[in-house]
């Protein structure tokens, strides 16, 4: 047999920083690393950094581009026979994505914990994640002679329990050191919204109340769930027309409660 010389094949780039940066990151600190340091340490220019990633916080997420085109792929195949389902399975994608890399995935959800710079973005993920769940169940909806007016809202609606769903799931299991079947928690978090909007349409959302003028001086109120950890989960509900500086105040209260 004729022995295989040939070189290796090199990592792409992307993975090559990222994976510096986030050494860095555990060794240094998020702050006290820069960008100077984690292109020294992948013995590139900061040009070439600058070209895979728009700052530092980027190549601690380096996985979610891929992840996001993965989902709106998905959802652009998907036959449409049950939405909800649909988009169910979509956030299983993420899933997917942490659980293939649990030691990856466990020390960056620590990592996120400790830098509030960090939880900031990590929140404008998880919001690109829902609009696209959203979106796909407005496409679905609109010109459906059974959608009810509402169904643009009621996409929302089930997005934002989705995503709070999969999370749930995911976060229960990255709190666990990424023990345990990562799937069985999401998918039993899931079931729940399955439950509660599997089995409905459109045209079942009811229209939204005539604003009054008492809407505008009602309170806002507000509920704290907890799974006994620090991730607990503050759900506001406020009327049409209430008050920014109310909406503020029960913010303010809720959080100092959680």
């Amino acid at each position: 047999m004729t022995e295989d010389r040939r070189p290796a094949k090199k990592p792409p780039m992307r993975d090559v920083l990222a994976e510096a940066a986030f050494a860095l990151f555990l060794e240094r600190g998020f702050e006290r690393t820069t960008v100077d340091d984690i292109v020294a340490r992948a013995g590139v220019g900061r040009r070439s950094f600058f070209r895979y990633f728009p700052s530092k916080e980027d190549a601690v997420f380096p996985d979610h581009e891929g992840c996001l085109a993965d989902m709106t792929a998905f959802l652009a195949d998907a036959d449409g026979t049950d939405p909800v389902a649909t988009v169910c399975d979509g956030a299983r994608l993420v899933l997917r994505m942490y659980a293939e890399k649990p030691e990856f995935s466990v020390q960056r959800y620590r990592l996120t914990r400790e830098v509030p710079g960090l939880r900031t973005y990590e929140l404008s993920v998880v919001r690109r994640y829902e609009r696209t769940l959203a979106g796909y169940l407005e496409r679905r909806w609109t010109g459906d002679p059974d959608a009810g007016p509402d169904f643009a809202l009621r996409a929302e609606v089930i997005a934002a329990s989705v995503v709070a769903a999969h999370n749930n799931g995911l976060r229960s299991w990255l709190r666990s050191g990424g023990k345990g079947d990562a799937g069985a928690e999401v998918d039993r978090a899931l079931e729940l919204v399955r439950a509660v909007w599997g089995g409905a349409d459109a045209r079942h959302v009811a229209p939204a109340p005539e604003p009054s003028r008492a809407s505008a001086t009602a309170p806002v109120t507000s509920s704290v769930t907890s799974s006994g950890s620090d991730d607990e989960v503050i759900v506001m509900v406020a009327r049409k027309g209430a008050p920014m500086w109310r909406v503020v105040q029960h913010i303010e209260s809720a959080l100092g409660t959680a």
